[in-house]
């Protein structure tokens, strides 16, 4: 009979080869200090820049890990507001996200801290602070008193891919999991990052919100593993992308006698991987840094900067008159003479098309990123 992980007497003291993640293992160590250099090169308002643009796709991905989509904008104002950076065009966020900002923020500003039942609770709280997920009742801030499957499939027909640890079983598995966190000083804390994502998993001790948190506890880590809550990529954008594989993973490895070698090899392969997208944001950050460097002296109202900021972001699609005008909330007239006058400052170009389907974009860095 197949049974999973924690069902073998001492599953927690797993193992796993080393000649097999020792290259990727290097890699993801070599990248990590190539970034910090960068980003250390970029100046104050860049590397601010930088960790605002890759905190806040962290939390958007991790929630649409989930199949839970927030707001972009919103979660992005949370972050410069809690962090003190000037950015313009802050909106007004949800009690939801806030609560969600508040725990990915506290696991990556305050990561030198111990992880705690009482802060896990806070983290639990802060992500269901109605009660609620969706329209279920759930227990919040305290460990889950029922059992746990993952399943899928109509009703009737449900196939379950796992059943977690009894309920009367996680205080107890989470004590030593705890205990490991704080206390185990012998792993690197990239190593200990995909540990700890894997053996919480494993656990599963809340009722809900348990893919959220495994991923705050990773990022926790990996500030640990850079000395610095300056968060320059996103592993869970990475783990969207290969959310197919990341299950896929999971559901072997939960079945092994303690080898997690294959989990291993895909966390980290995929951290680098995350790492490598980083590469093109920070080449856009760069690109924006020296644009308005460039630009000190120009006159530009707020509305011209929010939209140019937003071309430099990645703007998706065309930009046309009616988009400025809805994104800047103006006028289309008033929208049209903003833009005229960045094409007169030789900021902005009308490209081929004409007439009412007139688009434009940047002159500068056009091609480069």
């Amino acid at each position: 009979m197949i049974k999973y992980i924690y069902e073998y007497k001492k599953w927690t003291d797993f193992t796993w080869d080393d000649k097999a993640i020792n290259a990727v293992f290097g890699e993801v160590r070599l990248m990590q200090g190539k970034i910090i250099g960068q980003m250390n090169a970029l100046g104050f308002s860049a590397k601010e820049e930088a960790t605002l643009t890759a905190l806040t796709l962290d939390i958007v991905k991790s929630s649409e890990i989930e199949g839970e989509l927030l707001n972009y904008e919103q979660v992005r104002s949370s972050i410069a507001r809690r962090l003190g950076i000037n950015t313009a065009g802050l909106v007004k966020s949800s009690r939801h996200i806030e609560g969600v900002v508040e725990m990915m923020l506290d696991a990556t500003q305050r990561y030198t801290l111990p992880l705690t039942e009482k802060r896990l609770f806070g983290w639990h709280a802060a992500l269901f602070p109605t009660g609620f997920s969706g329209p279920y009742e759930i227990e919040v801030g305290r460990y889950r008193k029922g059992k746990m499957q993952v399943v899928s499939g109509a009703m009737g027909k449900e196939k379950v891919h796992y059943e977690a640890v009894k309920p009367e079983m996680v205080k107890k598995e989470m004590e030593k999991f705890l205990n490991w966190f704080n206390n185990d000083q012998t792993l690197d804390s990239v190593l200990k990052a995909a540990i700890a994502h894997f053996w919480f998993i494993i656990i599963h001790p809340f009722d809900d919100g348990n893919g959220r948190i495994a991923r705050a506890i990773t990022d926790m880590l990996l500030a640990r593993a850079e000395n610095s809550g300056e968060r320059f990529y996103s592993m869970s954008s990475q783990i969207l992308i290969e959310r197919k594989r990341y299950y896929e993973i999971l559901q072997r490895v939960q079945f092994s006698k303690g080898d997690i070698t294959e989990w291993l090899e895909w966390f980290l392969q995929c951290l680098k991987n995350a790492m490598l997208a980083t590469e093109n944001t920070t080449q856009r950050i760069l690109h924006k840094a020296e644009f308005w460097k460039m630009h000190e002296q120009t006159v530009i109202n707020a509305r011209q900067r929010l939209m140019l900021n937003k071309l430099f972001d990645g703007f998706e699609g065309k930009l046309q008159t009616s988009k400025w005008a809805k994104i800047a909330k103006t006028s289309t007239d008033t929208a049209l003479r903003d833009i005229k006058d960045l094409i007169d400052k030789g900021i902005l170009k009308q490209t081929s098309e004409g007439g009412r389907n007139a688009n434009y974009e940047l002159v500068f860095f056009k091609g480069n990123f």
